[in-house]
């Protein structure tokens, strides 16, 4: 039996990053899967560079990991009311590429924040972000961690049942976006 490739990007680069982990959390409640997680550690989007040297090799392999997955979890945290630069440049760049990766994805978007909204502001941007890329979006649940310092145990797994409930629900609309 082959386990569904599922794709996870954090839109903060920082190794302790509670969004790093709550890309994880995803893919450990998921169940059973190939999981990547995918590096955006990527040079800024230019276009003087892109006509000069052509699409850079680590973000034509973002590209390709997007298109060979069967699902993606998006996780990011919230700056200034809106995504992270790390992210928008990833998804800037990608939509350079060839081929059209995104296109009818099954995506799964989720965000820890400081703040006590868990990222609202973030995921509505990320939504907005998104659209031009014909994914399939899972809408529901909300998967929004406030006070993320303190949400996750020592082994980096969500302490709190509300929040463990949401992400094991968007797991189960994501495997079940996956089957259709």
């Amino acid at each position: 039996m082959q386990y569904p490739a599922l794709l996870g990007l954090s839109g903060s680069l920082r190794k302790a990053s509670t969004n790093r982990k709550l890309v994880r959390e995803a893919a450990r409640l998921f169940g059973a899967c190939g999981f990547t997680e995918a590096d955006l550690r990527l040079p800024l989007y230019d276009g003087d560079l892109e006509t000069e040297q052509g699409i850079p090799p680590e973000v034509q392999r973002l590209a390709d990991q997007i298109k060979s997955a069967d699902a993606v979890v998006i996780s990011g945290p919230e700056y200034n009311k809106s995504i992270s630069g790390v992210l928008k440049n990833a998804l800037d760049w990608v939509s350079r590429t060839e081929g059209s990766p995104w296109a009818a994805k099954p995506v799964a978007i989720m965000s820890a924040t400081a703040g006590r909204a868990g990222g609202e502001r973030t995921q509505f941007a990320l939504r907005l972000c998104m659209m031009p890329f014909n994914t399939r979006l899972i809408q529901q649940p909300e998967v929004l961690v406030a006070a993320s310092s303190s949400a996750f145990d020592e082994n980096d797994h969500l302490k709190d049942d509300r929040y463990i409930k949401a992400m094991t629900s968007l797991m189960d609309a994501l495997k079940a976006e996956i089957a259709r």
